[in-house]
Order: C-alpha cells, then sequence, then structure tokens
C-alpha cells in the first residue's frame, strides 16, 4: 500500500534523476491567449450524411453533421464540393433513384445554409446502383449522402 510518504519520496527521487512529471495544477495554464493555437490542416474531408428510410429530409444528427464539416471548413480554401445520394436496393429503381437526387439537393441547400464557404458544387445522385455486389450481397447503411470537401490551405 503507497501512503502519502512514500508518494511524496518518490516524486522526490523522480524529479532528482530528472523525470519530467507534469505537476502543475490549471492555475498555471494561465489564459485562453497563452494556449498554443494550432493551423488549420485543411485536408480533404469525406463525410456521410444518413437518412431515415425513403426520406430525404435531413435529420437532426445530419444538420449537425454538416454544420460541424462547415464549421471546419471554414478558414480553408474550398475548392469542390461533391455530393452523392445513395438509396438502398429495396424497391423500385427508378423511385430509388429520384429519393437519392433528392437526398442530395437537401444536403446541397443544407451546407449552403450552414455557411460552407463558396465553392464549386457538383451534385449527383447514383440511387440503388451499387447497392448489390456482385456476388448479390447487399451492401448496408445506403440511405445516405456522401459529401466530399476538397480543401486547401488559403492562398496567402
Amino acid at each position: 500500500m503507497m501512503t502519502k510518504t512514500t508518494m511524496i519520496a518518490g516524486l522526490a527521487l523522480g524529479l532528482e534523476l530528472g523525470l519530467g512529471l507534469g505537476l502543475g495544477g490549471c492555475a498555471s495554464m494561465g489564459g485562453r491567449a497563452q494556449l498554443v493555437k494550432t493551423e488549420r490542416a485543411c485536408q480533404d474531408v469525406t463525410v456521410p450524411i444518413y437518412f431515415e428510410p425513403n426520406q430525404a429530409e435531413i435529420t437532426r444528427d445530419g444538420r449537425r453533421v454538416i454544420g460541424m464539416a462547415a464549421a471546419d471548413a471554414r478558414g480553408c480554401q474550398v475548392q469542390s464540393v461533391q455530393v452523392m445520394g445513395l438509396a438502398d436496393a429495396a424497391g423500385d429503381p427508378a423511385a430509388n433513384l429520384e429519393l437519392s437526387k433528392r437526398r442530395a439537393a437537401s444536403v446541397a441547400d443544407a451546407l449552403a445554409r450552414a455557411r460552407l464557404p463558396v465553392a464549386d458544387f457538383t451534385v449527383a445522385a447514383a440511387g440503388q446502383a451499387g447497392a448489390v455486389t456482385k456476388a448479390g450481397d447487399v451492401r448496408p447503411l445506403r440511405r445516405r449522402a456522401d459529401v466530399v470537401l476538397k480543401l486547401a490551405k488559403p492562398k496567402t
């Protein structure tokens, strides 16, 4: 069992041996102005936005993800935005294509409303194409729109 005396002696020994221990408390951190600010990564980002079955309305979680993606892109040069609407394999292929078009349009509109920096948008829809593998396996979680943000560091 470690006693208070043993712990203090161990800390003192560690200091004598040159082992740097981070014992500083919050009081020594200073204010927010002293925190190190990191530069934005401005790297390409792919974000999936999921939908309820047979719906093109963005969910609360989807709006949150879109808002975070737009916020992360601020301060970067947004070279392009690609939105691909998808649908699962259930139902009529033509209806699924229309549904995936509506999903892609909903996401593109939400990105613009979330104040994503101005960029070239490509909005497309795949419907249920690719929802079933060549082996006949159904791919899960196809009720979504995939967003690809092509980002670069701002020009100085």
